[in-house]
């Protein structure tokens, strides 16, 4: 009787309104698609901004702005990009730019204008943005976006909406008729009881069961938001600090940044009575420096220079950098027990060989996990009392602290931890070498993301942790949930700023070549080969050189032809297997040095001391080749920085397939370090490879370290920590865990959703 009555005259109206309706849902559409495209319009120009108004006010050459133009004009749907003077000159454009279309005088304005203009084949729309330059002439940027594309929209959308409505309204009758059917039955009143207050906490008495379908679907649509996805890349983004500035601002705004990590920045040392500041060869620093200073942020790291405790105040902060202060440094001062148990102990006499595949026995005492434990409650305690908010976002760094993000989440669990583990994860097998294995994946897991630099090295944690741990294991989504707490496990590969900090001040290529050349007594006729590291068992240090004479034995013509110049940084000098490693890397130097020098001539030149950022371009700009051999590494971002250090696009990349940088730079020459005739023969192609192939490759080495550069890599993971703390809101909102009920088959709500319930359990 209700369907006679009441479902079937609503289906008639609805289809009627569909017919009526469509004209009006035709202009909806086609100015629905205009203001998509001056969206994307704005957004080009944001992208671009800034790269565009330095190379105005640097005086650049018109010239300068094709090759940027031409990149933009990509787009499909871009017809061109210029730039306009006030009184319609077009100044320059991509090449792209339609003959018959000039610049839009009635669109430039210190104001962004949009004007749809109509042509034969069909409608394009101009976007005028004026530069903030610092000339008097205010020239505008200017884009041309093809519309034919909505006309054909329009046609297509009168038929689908006219299907589409009906079908609604069909949908929309039975609808009505469950509705009336629930409201029989008394489903309303129970539904608005529950809702009249929908922060307060359900019951299970509370919770009608006709409730559950309605909390099942809320919870499917939760976990159908992928953690994983990220703006579209068909538009291009330049990642600058100012970039990743605007991201902070738009995704995380007032957020708090704390970065935690054992290197500090800046170390201040006694020198000859006077205090030296050093900034440390590690690629920790290089990586995280450009973020904390684009975000402002504190840094907390340990103090471990001979005149730290000598430059801090009261509260044991620095600003830095010391020229031109930009974040605060907090150094956490550790007393000489607590450095020898908790880092050279624990963190390099066992995690690091644990997780590096370089045979070299992990040791592990009871004295050590002691300190390791303490040292890492020091750290958490040092975020809490330096975080301003209730919920900070705290990056936490490497193998030195595998504890603190479950200290952390104990006293602030509407943080969101990101730990990012900097050196490999081994498979479960070897990570069952270590007796505190359930303690060390457990403070893990206390973070809301946890990254790694690959995909194998995420699998191999997940691994671990579904052997050695009772957990929730969402393979699909890498969401691993264990003590009530749900974590992201994903790779972001690391890398370095673009352009590197220190390069502008280098000299061009063949001018370092001449310098290293002079200063070694070269021939102008010796082809360099370079390598920087720290002295460390794990970076292949003596591989290399054995390649070197293997490749001067199969190649004996070049004897006296090339020479090999090492700098490495002496480390962990005090344990040792390191102090083993770099005497055993001086005698195998020496050696090579006896059997195949000749007078002033030597193959291999070993520079045993801390090198700067800048002596260390110098050696990439003037090397003919660069070998990083690697036996295993998280990432190394060695390799990356002669990429970026190579502005004359010429150089060959050596690069061994164990390092995680392996996976990125595919144009390198990829070799195992095990080979010693491998590397020789990788040597040789160097060598005799042609200025051409060169280029090539170091093109596109070049264009992936510019592309994922470091602040690209620092907007994945904060893009997934505001995904994390925004679904957190509606995690607050909308869930309870006193949902759960082994009636209803549910595993309680940290089983479900991918981010943290630490802050709705405690409430």
């Amino acid at each position: 009787m209700i369907l006679l009555r009441f479902v079937f005259p609503l289906i008639l109206v609805l289809s009627t309104l569909a017919v009526v309706a469509t004209p009006l849902a035709e202009s909806l559409v086609s100015r629905w698609f205009q203001k998509d495209v001056e969206m994307r319009s704005e957004l080009i120009f944001q992208s671009v901004e800034y790269t565009i108004t330095d190379l105005w006010n640097q005086g650049k050459r018109i010239g300068s702005y094709k090759k940027l133009f031409d990149n933009i004009a990509r787009d499909e749907r871009v017809l061109g990009v210029g730039l306009c003077s006030p009184d319609g000159q077009l100044i320059t454009k991509s090449a792209q730019w339609p003959p018959n279309i000039s610049c839009p005088v009635n669109l430039l304005t210190s104001e962004p204008a949009h004007n749809a203009l109509k042509l034969e084949k069909g409608s394009v729309l101009s976007s005028s943005f004026q530069l903030p330059v610092m000339d008097a002439m205010k020239p505008n940027f200017v884009v041309l976006h093809d519309l034919s594309f909505a006309t054909q929209r329009e046609g297509q959308t009168r038929y689908y909406l006219i299907g589409f409505l009906i079908i609604v309204s069909c949908v929309a009758g039975f609808v009505t008729l469950l509705t009336a059917r629930m409201v029989m039955k008394g489903w309303i009143g129970k539904l608005r009881l529950t809702l009249s207050d929908p922060h307060a906490r359900i019951s299970k008495q509370r919770l009608p069961r006709e409730f559950v379908p309605l909390v099942r679907e809320v919870r499917q649509m939760l976990r159908d938001i992928k953690p994983n996805s990220f703006p579209p890349e068909n538009i291009k983004v330049d990642w600058t600090p100012q970039a990743l500035n605007r991201l902070l601002t738009d995704e995380l705004p007032d957020s708090e940044v704390i970065v935690v990590s054992n290197r500090e920045p800046y170390i201040h040392n006694l020198e000859g009575g006077r205090i030296k500041i050093i900034r440390p060869a590690s690629g920790v620093v290089t990586a995280l420096e450009p973020i904390t200073r684009a975000c402002k942020g504190t840094w907390i790291a340990h103090g471990s220079g001979s005149a730290d405790r000598q430059t801090v105040d009261g509260d044991d902060h620095i600003a830095v950098p010391p020229d031109a202060p930009e974040y605060t440094l907090r150094r956490v001062l550790l007393t000489k027990e607590e450095e020898e148990g908790y880092y050279y102990g624990l963190a390099n006499e066992g995690l690091w060989p644990l997780c590096h595949i370089a045979f070299v026995r992990p040791t592990f005492r009871e004295s050590d996990w002691q300190a390791y434990k303490a040292v890492n409650q020091k750290f958490a305690d040092a975020v809490v009392a330096e975080a301003k908010t209730r919920n900070p976002i705290v990056l936490i760094q490497d193998y030195h602290f595998a504890l603190a993000p479950r200290y952390i989440r104990e006293q602030l669990p509407d943080a969101t931890i990101i730990t990012f583990w900097h050196i490999p994860w081994p498979n479960p097998e070897v990570f069952s070498i270590c007796p505190w294995r359930e303690e060390i994946l457990a403070g893990l897991l206390g973070s809301s993301v946890l990254g790694f630099h690959t995909q194998f090295h995420c699998q191999n944690f997940m691994d671990s942790v579904d052997r050695f741990m009772e957990s929730n294991i969402n393979r699909d989504q890498s969401i691993v949930t264990a003590l009530g707490n749900a974590t992201l496990i994903k790779p972001y590969p690391i890398s370095i700023a673009w352009p590197p900090e220190g390069l502008s001040d280098v000299p061009p290529a063949d001018v370092c070549r001449e310098n290293v050349r002079a200063r070694f007594g070269l021939g102008k006729d010796v082809r360099i080969g370079v390598g920087i590291e720290r002295f460390d068992y794990t970076k292949g240090i003596i591989d290399r050189f054995l390649a070197i004479r293997e490749f001067l034995t199969l190649y004996p013509e070049w004897c006296g032809k090339v020479t090999f110049i090492q700098a490495a940084a002496p480390t962990r000098s005090s344990l040792p297997a390191y102090k083993a490693i770099q005497e055993e890397t001086l005698a195998v130097a020496e050696s090579i040095n006896r059997e195949f020098g000749k007078g002033k001539y030597v193959p291999i030149i070993l520079l045993e001391r801390h090198h700067e950022p800048s002596e260390v371009f110098e050696l990439f700009r003037a090397a003919d080749f660069c070998t990083v051999s690697s036996l295993h590494d998280g990432m190394n971002l060695v390799a990356k920085e002669f990429v970026a250090a190579r502005e004359d696009e010429q150089g060959v990349l050596i690069l061994s397939t164990f390092a995680g940088a392996s996976k990125e730079l595919l144009e390198a020459l990829l070799v195992n370090p095990y080979d010693a005739a491998g590397m020789a023969h990788a040597i040789y192609r160097a060598l005799n490879m042609t200025n051409e192939e060169q280029t090539d490759r170091m093109r596109l080495l070049r264009e992936m370290v510019r592309d994922n550069n470091i602040y690209f890599w620092a907007a994945h993971i904060l893009m997934d920590a505001a995904r994390i703390r925004k679904r957190a809101k509606i995690e607050e909102i909308f869930i309870d865990p006193a949902i759960e009920s082994p009636a209803l088959e549910y595993k309680g709500a940290e089983n479900v959703f991918p981010f943290n319930t630490a802050a709705v359990k405690k409430r």
